[in-house]
């Protein structure tokens, strides 16, 4: 498949209230989404018989025959190798929630372009009509045949976490929530350059993270792994710590291996003192709380559109300020990391994604940045053509070194 932006179609065709103007003649976002973002195209010829008898029958079914008798040929024969399966139930769908399946169809066919674009890598959008863990989890072993790997997308917590580990459990290639690990990655990436910049090790931070859900579950998990002094999670009800009694599963697990300095109580409370915020969670922190932080401190207010801090109030405050959005510096966006990921992980043909890998992922995101380091430009752009290239490469070294790499 080749994902290519597809060229509005200029007809007076009409919305379906009829006689109005379509949407597209005065939004730009509707004329570029017209027929869709995605195109499939042939990587063969197809110009007369004998091509069309190599392409399909005959020629096909000798192919076929060889993968039936060895199946480790279908990654030499086929794209499979090299496509990933992008799938959704529409149920957390950017910062728009549950909006069903269909509604969320551009967003994952943005997420297939960006996998292209950034990547490599082509993907196929496929939006479930079923959000029970079972049905998920079923179709995708289903569909897992046609596919080298699969980004699980817009999955709302905590059924996220039970379909991630169950596919992981049940397949042979890479399965990858990227809500999670992709927003884990980079905001790893833009905390070692921040601490750099600062002289600091990571292992000298306190960070609390607001937001118990895909993203601040996984982003505390990577933090530990990485060495963090300490982290503490807040959701709408305070820190999770062991004393509450009303956590989830998930959030007993994650009081268990953060929050060592026991803190309980409010959000604003954990952050005196802090050194880093991590913001994923949408609402907003009051300046007060920002204020009461520890000199030199980091502010990543990543909630889309609205930053749990703004960054002029951030300023005021922090030495080093991110957000999620593209019209500040520092863009904590998880483009900088599925790509090169998938791309690295399909490279060596790997059985799945390791922590290891994920790690590699943001020390190579870290190292593209170099000697320019700034307070302003702590993580590279989505642009920066050295990303892909640079995570694709540590991703693969690691599945090698952790032995999960099938060649």
């Amino acid at each position: 498949m080749a994902a290519e932006i597809v060229n509005p179609r200029s007809d007076s065709s009409t919305d379906q209230d009829g006689g109005a103007e379509p949407l597209d003649s005065f939004d730009p976002a509707f004329a570029l989404h017209r027929g869709g973002k995605m195109a499939v195209q042939a990587t063969v010829p197809v110009r007369d018989k004998d091509d069309l008898s190599l392409a399909y029958t005959p020629g096909v079914a000798r192919v076929c025959t060889a993968i039936a008798q060895q199946p480790e040929l279908v990654n030499d024969y086929t794209w499979k190798s090299n496509v990933v399966a992008v799938v959704t139930d529409g149920t957390a769908v950017l910062g728009l929630g549950d909006i069903g399946p269909q509604a969320s169809l551009p967003v994952m066919e943005g997420k297939a372009i960006l996998f292209k674009q950034f990547g490599g890598v082509d993907a196929v959008p496929i939006a479930l009509d079923c959000t029970e863990v079972d049905d998920i989890v079923e179709t995708v072993v289903r569909l897992a045949p046609s596919f080298g790997g699969v980004n699980l997308e817009d999955i709302s917590a905590p059924r996220c976490f039970e379909v991630e580990r169950r596919l992981q459990e049940r397949l042979d290639i890479p399965v990858f929530h990227d809500d999670q690990h992709g927003t884990a990655v980079v905001t790893l990436a833009a905390l070692r350059n921040a601490a750099r910049l600062s002289g600091r090790e990571i292992g000298q931070l306190r960070a609390v993270i607001s937001g118990a859900g895909a993203a601040g579950v996984a982003i505390a998990k990577m933090l530990v792994e990485a060495g963090i002094g300490d982290v503490a999670v807040a959701d709408r009800k305070g820190v999770v710590s062991a004393d509450r009694e009303d956590l989830t599963s998930v959030k007993r697990e994650l009081a268990g291996f953060t929050n060592k300095a026991g803190l309980t109580g409010s959000l604003e409370a954990a952050l005196a003192g802090a050194d880093v915020f991590i913001g994923v969670s949408g609402g907003t922190v009051a300046e007060e709380a920002v204020a009461s932080m520890a000199e030199g401190a980091f502010v990543f207010a990543m909630a889309n559109p609205n930053p749990e801090v703004h960054p002029d109030v951030a300023h005021k405050y922090a030495a080093v300020v991110a957000t999620g959005r593209s019209d500040f510096p520092n863009q904590i966006n998880n483009v900088l990391a599925f790509p090169g990921i998938f791309a690295g992980a399909l490279q060596v043909r790997a059985t799945r994604i390791t922590e290891g890998m994920k790690i590699a992922a943001a020390e190579a995101l870290a190292s593209v940045v170099g000697d320019d380091l700034a307070a302003d430009y702590v993580i590279p752009s989505p642009f920066d053509e050295r990303v892909a290239p640079a995570v694709t490469a540590a991703v693969a070294a690691a599945a090698r070194a952790e032995g999960v790499a099938r060649r």
